[in-house]
């Protein structure tokens, strides 16, 4: 959500300023399912949401829309707004801790203008505890035994990744290389941090050790390869992936598709055919606790 959304950001916490004007977004919300290899329709609305994450317990889905939370029921039935407090200004970086008992949000703070910072809350909703003191701190990932949560933070005019305590306390840098460094995952087992870079000159999926060393490049095409979700079985992980270089962006309102990444072979394949998406398609994890399923948006624009 970098570069070319952050002045964005400042503003506000939807997209009307990648939206052409005269348009309203509508959003699709799916479930694909791995095994049967097809994509669901669970809820379509005539307003902007993003960002699915899966419940811990497997009921529901997380999104954010307008800067709050709402759960939706795998049937598409809203199921009501999550009680966050001062939390009013959450945008599309979010995500449950593994053992589903906390809740990472990324937010504006209420009286101040723009800016994002991460919180925790826990997973049933309750009063928000700040983590990240500096701003823009994008949340992505915790890691397995929840001491830590990796994030996206603008720091001297280039965006890394950097990891701080779930309890705050002082930013630890992560990678230092030229260009954008963004969307840093944990995998379950807690070997590696997944992650996105622009440091080849286009933007691929990446992996390194915790403590940021041995950096290892995963994929190699043409495409803007974006925010590798690894799956709970640790041996694949959902991708998006851009049919055109977008540089360093991250987009709302491009064509896309979601594919998989296998992290043993590198090898990469389809899942869906291209579709309009982007920013707010699969910011975030999606699984399902079984591994089988993820959720995402797809997005389409109609006349106001």
């Amino acid at each position: 959500m970098k570069r070319i959304t952050l002045l964005f950001f400042l503003l506000s916490n939807v997209l009307l300023a990648q939206v052409p004007e005269g348009k309203q977004v509508i959003s699709s919300l799916y479930i694909y399912d791995l095994q049967s290899g097809e994509s669901t329709l669970i809820l379509k609305e005539e307003r902007h949401f993003e960002a699915p994450n899966w419940s811990p317990d497997g009921r529901f889905l997380l999104i954010n829309s307008a800067g709050k939370l709402e759960k939706i029921g795998l049937d598409g039935k809203n199921l009501g707004t999550l009680i966050t407090g001062e939390i009013q200004k959450a945008n599309n970086d979010h995500g449950y801790a593994f053992d589903g008992k906390t809740l990472f949000i990324s937010s504006g703070k209420p009286d101040v203008r723009g800016g994002s910072y991460i919180y925790k809350v826990e997973a049933e909703g309750g009063i928000p505890e700040l983590i990240t003191e500096l701003s823009p701190s994008y949340w992505h990932g915790v890691s397995p035994d929840g001491k830590d949560v990796v994030y996206c933070a603008q720091r001297n005019n280039n965006f890394d990744v950097y990891k701080i305590s779930t309890n705050g306390g002082e930013e630890i840098r992560l990678t230092s290389e030229s260009g954008l460094d963004d969307g840093p995952e944990y995998s379950p087992d807690g070997k590696f941090i997944y992650f996105n870079s622009y440091r080849s000159g286009m933007m691929q999926i990446w992996r390194m050790k915790p403590d940021g060393s041995d950096p290892e490049q995963m994929t190699f095409d043409n495409h803007s390869n974006w925010f590798a979700h690894i799956s709970p079985n640790n041996k694949v992980a959902t991708i998006i992936t851009y049919i055109e270089d977008q540089k360093e962006s991250h987009p709302f309102g491009r064509q896309v598709k979601l594919r998989l990444l296998d992290l043993e072979t590198k090898a990469v394949t389809d899942l869906t055919e291209e579709f309009y998406g982007g920013q707010g398609t699969i910011n975030v994890p999606s699984w399902n606790p079984e591994g089988t399923k993820f959720a995402y948006v797809r997005y389409a624009l109609k006349d106001i």
